[in-house]
């Protein structure tokens, strides 16, 4: 990683803030992934791994498709899982709404967790946030499930930190999906000293230590 100057501009800054894990965000397509056979894969544990990164319902026709197993096998396999998780003492549960299959927090967890979002509003955001942040920056209007493929992570939880930060915001829903999609918002500009998205600079090849643009968006205290 190369190091930014504490005196660097919001654009300087801007422009070095992206890393290889972000380079397909200059192309139409995420670049193929080449999957291994299937059939050497958990069927359970390859659907709690596509689980994760979903923010829309996945249809089991979907799930079936994916995994390349028969219908009846997914659909077992996922009422299992539910069945699994409504017994034991975890912190989610699988639901099937909306014709697909989505994790959930707990309703007697939701204080809690609505207590851990709010409380960091008063704290910097973390590199993953701003690493996210900045997918969206470049590739918006973006769905969740896109910023997550191009991370390679779930990225549910950092997005609901950033629009509770008042960084990204819904901007309407996917044509082919209907999967909301998300945009950056009129203080993220503000925060970064652009009048506009145009004044964005190009994409950089490397990620630099966050620092700079920590100190720039980072804190919602002065």
């Amino acid at each position: 990683m190369t190091s930014q100057s504490p005196n660097s501009s919001p654009e300087e800054v801007l422009e070095d803030v992206l890393d290889e894990v972000l380079e397909d965000v200059e192309g139409d397509s995420v670049t193929e992934v080449e999957v291994p056979n299937v059939l050497d894969v958990s069927l359970k544990g390859l659907l709690e791994a596509i689980l994760m990164v979903v923010d829309e319902p996945a249809s089991e026709i979907m799930l079936a498709q994916i995994s390349e197993r028969p219908l009846h096998e997914v659909v077992a396999v996922l009422k299992d899982l539910a069945a699994e998780y409504e017994t034991s003492e975890r912190g989610f549960d699988l639901r099937e709404v909306a014709g697909g299959w989505r994790f959930y927090t707990r309703a007697e967890y939701a204080p809690w967790v609505e207590r851990f979002v709010l409380d960091g509003q008063q704290a910097r955001l973390t590199q993953a946030s701003l690493e996210t942040l900045a997918v969206v920056a470049y590739r918006q209007p973006v769905s969740r499930a896109r910023v997550s493929a191009i991370r390679g992570v779930n990225v549910d939880g950092v997005m609901r930190t950033l629009i509770s930060r008042g960084l990204v915001e819904e901007d309407g829903t996917e044509h082919e999906t209907g999967a909301h999609l998300y945009r950056t918002t009129s203080y993220f500009l503000e925060r970064i000293g652009l009048s506009s998205l145009e004044q964005l600079p190009e994409l950089a090849p490397h990620l630099p230590d966050l620092g700079a643009l920590e100190e720039e968006i980072g804190s919602q205290v002065d």
